[in-house]
């Protein structure tokens, strides 16, 4: 908190957000779309009954929010951490007035530029620079403000040949380019940034962070929300951790990562539900996976490049040693579909286990994922014998974006989940 002599310019009191499981919002969509969706209003209705009756007995509202309580002081750079899903998000979009709290009550002091979603705030027919005008124009600048303001926009977003064509046809890149310009140089009061400059390259994430230090400095108040927690540290004044909805920790950057990482270490090794889907014998079974770096630090993600340590818990059934234990891993996409495989038997190593419990690690340097979400699979052979195969995996690996090349480009995610480090040729 700041002292009572600093002026507060965020404050929320008992803030709540509730929603209802399984309503969607409304979202932008073209003429076409607007007539499937009329046609198959029927076929939907009948499924939605069905679930109705189905579903009647469970929980039908999710407290994403619930009783937060916050006083950010002018100049403050606050940062905003905690797991995917803890409702992060959720305070920076009531924050911005795009959705309503269900509870509680929010008063700012100042304008308020955001950058929180693709396209948030972005009129998709309108061209890039009818879409500068417009946000300027909002936050309540008048047109000489925004104009001087307009060449230095264009040229931090990169944009100046599409500037004249709609954003729909923009990739998410330039979406995000645009948006972050607009954001930060139209000099709203307060600035509120959530992890989508992660859809950036590396080089644009620099010139952001750089951008962000440099409202601060200016004696802006940023909120912004990472799971770059170096970033936080360095940018930020002060630091919340927010779990399940509530704020659990308040204080110094350094103190509440810390906090953050502790709260983790139980949770960053996934046990593996006995009764998952899984065939073998259930001689030697998976209890567990986890991820370290190289130092032995369990983290709950890892970056593009990075050298990481694999960790599969194992319980051996019965009291025989068991020899020639060949550890198979496989990564999939989240829709499943796979990427590539390593046994340890095609590197010459094979195990022999006489321990009751215990953990197999695999060393993968140079980590060549980009950055995403995979489904890690696992498969213990004995000899010829399957031992354990759970169908559904061992466990999630996080990936975010890294410097995989060395030279500041981390790939194509989302397009194109594997990364080759291959080498060009001169020309002859």
């Amino acid at each position: 908190m700041g002292s009572a002599r600093e002026e507060v310019v965020i404050r929320a009191e008992g803030l709540g957000k509730r929603y209802q499981i399984g309503r969607s919002t409304a979202a932008y969509g073209t003429l076409r779309d607007t007539i499937a969706d009329l046609a198959a209003a029927p076929i939907r209705a009948l499924g939605r009954l069905r679930k109705a009756r189905a579903s009647s007995r469970q929980p039908r509202t999710i407290w994403a929010l619930n009783d937060i309580n916050l006083e950010v002081c002018q100049g403050e750079v606050l940062g905003v951490i905690g797991r995917n899903g803890a409702g992060k998000t959720t305070l920076l979009k009531i924050l911005s007035r795009i959705t309503e709290p269900s509870a509680g009550r929010v008063e700012l002091r100042g304008r308020v530029g955001s950058l929180l979603e693709v396209g948030t705030g972005f009129h998709p027919e309108l061209t890039g620079r009818e879409n500068i005008l417009l946000n300027g124009a909002i936050l309540g600048m008048r047109r000489s403000e925004i104009l001087r303001k307009f060449d230095e926009i264009v040229s931090f977003a990169e944009i100046g040949q599409f500037l004249d064509t709609p954003v729909k046809r923009y990739s998410s890149g330039m979406y995000v380019r645009l948006a972050f310009a607009v954001a930060a140089h139209l000099e709203p009061e307060i600035l509120l940034i959530d992890e989508v400059l992660a859809v950036g390259d590396l080089a644009f994430q620099r010139r952001c962070l750089g951008k962000v230090g440099e409202a601060a400095r200016g004696g802006r108040t940023v909120l912004f929300v990472s799971h770059n927690m170096a970033a936080v540290e360095n940018l930020c004044t002060r630091c919340v951790l927010i779990n399940g909805g509530q704020i659990v920790c308040d204080g110094s950057p350094t103190e509440v990562i810390s906090a953050y990482v502790r709260s983790q270490e139980q949770q960053l090794k996934t046990g593996i539900d006995e009764t998952a889907r899984r065939s073998g014998s259930g001689r030697l079974v998976f209890t567990s996976f986890g991820v370290e770096t190289i130092q032995g630090t369990a983290v709950p993600l890892v970056r593009s490049g990075e050298d990481v340590v694999l960790v599969f818990g194992y319980r051996k059934n019965g009291s025989a040693k068991v020899n020639n234990v060949d550890l198979g891993i496989a990564f999939y996409t989240e829709h499943g579909h796979p990427l590539t495989v390593l046994c340890s038997s095609y590197t010459g190593k094979t195990y022999s286990v006489d321990s009751t419990t215990g953990e197999f690690r695999c060393v993968i340097e140079n980590l060549p994922l980009a950055a995403g979400r995979y489904v890690v699979g696992g498969r213990l052979l004995i000899g010829t014998e399957e031992a354990d195969w759970p169908t559904d995996g061992v466990g999630l690996l996080e990936v975010e974006r890294g410097d995989f090349f060395g030279t500041g480009h981390s790939g194509f995610d989302g397009h194109a989940p594997l990364l080759l480090d291959g080498h060009f040729l001169d020309l002859p």
